[in-house]
């Protein structure tokens, strides 16, 4: 039997901090290996990566969720006993729920909504001299998820519900204040959402059915009852707040149009599928989950490894996104090696690795890769606009990171439709 390797520092959380999105791939290249040992909060961590890790890593009768995912970050981005933290038969049911939200009709009615506010929103930037796009994004996507999931959003809270869902997002990896706004979002946005649930089961609020608010609120558990109001908020918000999150999506879309505008001629001409496999080479290249992590459910052996039940493992999101040995030249933004990709889900992971409906890979994925299309075929189809001088640059020891810029655009003129 081999020992897991062990990094030499006593506990490498202010390595963490320091090097963010590249912490697992920097101590695996130091260490010539894909998995080693380390101290996480003096807590005792098995850090991987690679493809044959990814497939062990969501193996559902090796690893659980349940005590994976630390109390700071539930109290900000996922809150608590949300469908992350669920295992077994209760996640399967709970994650059901959430797929039904993603059926195609369900879908298509989000893109027509979504479509509707980028319209509006155009208009309205015709009339400033510049708007920073990620803070445009986040309010036209917190409009459009609210819409679509039956919650009652007031015109004048719709700014306060979009930072809030952004804080939360911004809260991971974090510590001092952005960790302290996110937890007050979370706290507001429970409450609010809280009330919510309670008025729709009193009916004294009417949501279609087949919405995520009618889903949710009237879900029932293994057990028959209905969700705890407060957990009933927890995944609400699990809808909600990772939609508002695409806008990290799509300002790095609209910097890689920028960026690499042939791309955006070639879309403009009509070529075959060229807007999927830029999506998808964004998805991969550009900073979004730096790692996952799960506990050990019993003890097993891969690859002549024991692992110990109980043991927190983290696996290298970013670091495999940017693995020469899965992606040939990876920090080089080249789509077209999505052409001939053969979709293992094991390799493309920006979202979690596995299948959907009963793995723990994101459930909204589909829905981010729809969003994303849509956002190229607005900025290059149905708008001009004019890139001025700013900071684009993006720092990797960030969790998670944005271009410090938030990505300025001006001089926005809507394009008729054909």
């Amino acid at each position: 039997m081999t020992t897991i390797p062990k990094d030499k520092n006593f506990d490498s959380s202010l390595i963490l901090l320091r090097d963010g999105y590249e912490f697992i791939q920097k101590k695996r290249e130091n260490l010539g290996i894909d998995i080693f040992s380390t101290r996480l909060m003096l807590k005792e961590t098995i850090c991987m990566s690679g493809k044959e890790a990814a497939e062990v890593f969501y193996d559902t009768e090796k690893f659980q969720r349940k005590g994976a995912t630390p109390k700071r970050v539930q109290k900000t981005l996922f809150g608590q006993k949300g469908v992350q933290t669920l295992d077994n038969s209760a996640h399967r049911q709970r994650k059901e729920m959430f797929m039904s939200l993603m059926k195609p009709d369900s879908l298509r009615r989000f893109l027509e909504i979504q479509k509707s506010y980028w319209e509006k929103y155009i208009s309205k930037w015709e009339k400033e001299e510049q708007i920073i796009l990620f803070n445009e994004a986040q309010e036209l996507l917190c409009r459009a998820v609210c819409t679509w999931s039956g919650v009652p959003l007031r015109e004048e809270e719709v700014q306060q519900r979009a930072k809030d869902f952004g804080a939360m997002v911004d809260a991971f990896g974090a510590i001092g204040p952005r960790h302290w706004r996110g937890k007050q979002a979370r706290k507001r946005a429970e409450k609010w959402i809280g009330n919510l649930i309670k008025e729709i089961r009193n009916d004294k609020i009417h949501v279609e059915k087949g919405t995520a608010a009618h889903s949710i609120a009237f879900h029932r558990e293994l057990d028959g009852k209905l969700l705890d109001t407060k957990v009933a908020a927890v995944e609400l918000i699990n809808v909600l707040r990772p939609t508002v999150a695409i806008a990290t999506y799509i300002i790095f879309t609209g910097i890689a149009l920028h960026q690499n505008p042939q791309y955006k001629k070639e879309i403009q001409t009509g070529k075959d599928n060229l807007t999927e496999i830029l999506v998808q080479e964004v998805r991969r290249f550009y900073p979004f989950t730096p790692m996952v992590g799960a506990i050990v459910r019993k003890e097993f052996e891969w690859k002549g490894y024991m692992f110990k039940r109980g043991r927190l493992v983290l696996l290298d999101i970013y670091g495999m996104l940017h693995d020469p040995e899965l992606w040939e030249d990876p920090h080089e933004f080249h789509p077209e090696r999505f052409i001939n990709w053969d979709g293992n889900p094991f390799t493309l992971v920006p979202q979690g690795g596995g299948e959907h409906l009963h793995g723990h890979r994101c459930a909204g994925e589909w829905l981010t890769i729809e969003s994303m299309k849509q956002a190229v075929d607005f900025l290059i189809n149905r708008m001009t606009y004019e890139v001025p001088d700013q900071d684009l640059t993006f720092s990797l020891s960030r969790m998670p990171t944005l271009p410090r810029s938030g990505f300025m655009i001006s001089k926005i003129k809507k394009l008729p439709y054909e």
